[in-house]
């Protein structure tokens, strides 16, 4: 069973919803911590999994959080209706983000003790 699972809905870089939920994730999955995430992107969320991010110095990067935060265990999926509408392949995806549905989005919550959406 998944302990956490973290819905992800806004654009990455028009609100601070986004990067606060991959802060949660990040904490959640600490040393100290513990637990399991998983992190779905959906609606204008996907485009934070967009491969080549180039944000100004000192500024947060999503995608490379979500390369640290994959690297560490965190399974990411990104809704694949939400892709297409934004004109998104599986090639313009960052590292550790695949391809996801309703039903993997369903199944993650039914499996899920915490959802949370952002």
């Amino acid at each position: 069973m998944t302990d956490l699972t973290i819905i992800l809905n806004d654009s990455p870089y028009g609100s601070d919803k986004p990067w606060n939920g991959l802060r949660l994730t990040s904490t959640s999955v600490s040393q100290e911590i513990g637990m399991e995430v998983k992190v779905f992107l959906m609606g204008d969320s996907v485009l934070a999994a967009k491969r080549g991010q180039s944000t100004p110095e000192g500024y947060y990067n999503i995608e490379k959080m979500i390369g640290s935060l994959a690297q560490r265990g965190v399974e990411f999926k990104a809704c694949g209706s939400c892709l297409d509408a934004r004109g998104l392949g599986a090639d313009d995806l960052a590292e550790g983000v695949e391809r996801g549905s309703m039903r993997i989005l369903a199944g993650w919550i039914k499996e899920s003790r915490n959802v949370v959406s952002f």
